[in-house]
């Protein structure tokens, strides 16, 4: 019996996240960098390089996910953020697109294929109790920049961001879906970024950035979740380790 064509998802997605606007395939504006085989489709790196200045948002979509907004991030004024690496879950082999949305306000693609599936229905790395013990724990790295103008940071988050669809291994019942939505990550007062997810962000969810320090001495972290939890983390910002 013949095989049903697939259908290309990309365009459906377009209607429903980016509202029907045109958006063209540039390689100058941002960059995707992601594995072509995953070695763990529930944790599967992703990383955002922001070539254009003055870039407003950059939007991950794993297009055959179940959703496929992984995480739409927005960039502060003047926080100058040229790099942001991420984990996600990948379902099935799947075009990945990054949409970055540029001073003038038009939006930029470019696609990666990755091979991976299975990610959204994985068993959760951790015991469920002793994700619930933790729950919304941070931790805070820096790092040596490349650039002395500029810093890099990593903001972690003790989360199990269960998909809603992994399954209890004693009760064989589906864990309810409980997962961060929401981030913001500021040097005193000023947005570096805030980014908006959903359960294709892996467990304990992670943000490797890099920025422009505008003087302030602490970074404040503030993330959400879709059951109503709000955590809240701040540390000094120090010599780069």
């Amino acid at each position: 019996m013949a095989q049903e064509p697939k259908i290309d998802p990309w365009p459906g997605l377009v209607t429903d996240i980016f509202h029907d606007r045109a958006i063209t395939p540039h390689e100058g504006v941002v960059a995707l960098d992601a594995p072509k085989r995953a070695e763990d489709a529930a944790i599967v790196p992703m990383t955002i390089t922001l070539l254009a200045p003055g870039l407003r948002a950059a939007t991950l979509v794993i297009d055959e996910n179940p959703m496929p907004m992984a995480a739409a991030f927005s960039f502060g004024d003047g926080a100058g953020v040229q790099k942001i690496e991420t984990r996600v879950r990948v379902n099935s082999y799947t075009n990945v697109h990054v949409v970055g949305r540029t001073a003038d306000d038009a939006l930029h693609s470019v696609v990666k294929f990755v091979k991976a599936s299975g990610g959204c229905s994985a068993p959760a790395i951790k015991d469920q109790d002793e994700a619930d013990a933790n729950l919304g724990k941070m931790k805070y790295r820096e790092f040596a920049s490349e650039t002395p103008a500029l810093r890099e940071a990593q903001i972690m988050i003790r989360h199990p961001n269960n998909s809603g669809m992994q399954m209890d291994p004693l009760t064989r019942a589906y864990l309810p879906a409980h997962y961060v939505d929401k981030v913001e990550v500021r040097q005193g007062d000023a947005l570096i970024f805030s980014m908006e997810g959903g359960i294709s962000l892996s467990e304990d969810p992670s943000f490797r950035f890099v920025y422009k320090p505008n003087g302030a001495k602490t970074i404040r972290v503030e993330a959400h979740d879709n059951q109503g939890g709000v955590f809240k983390g701040e540390w000094p910002i120090g010599s780069a380790s």
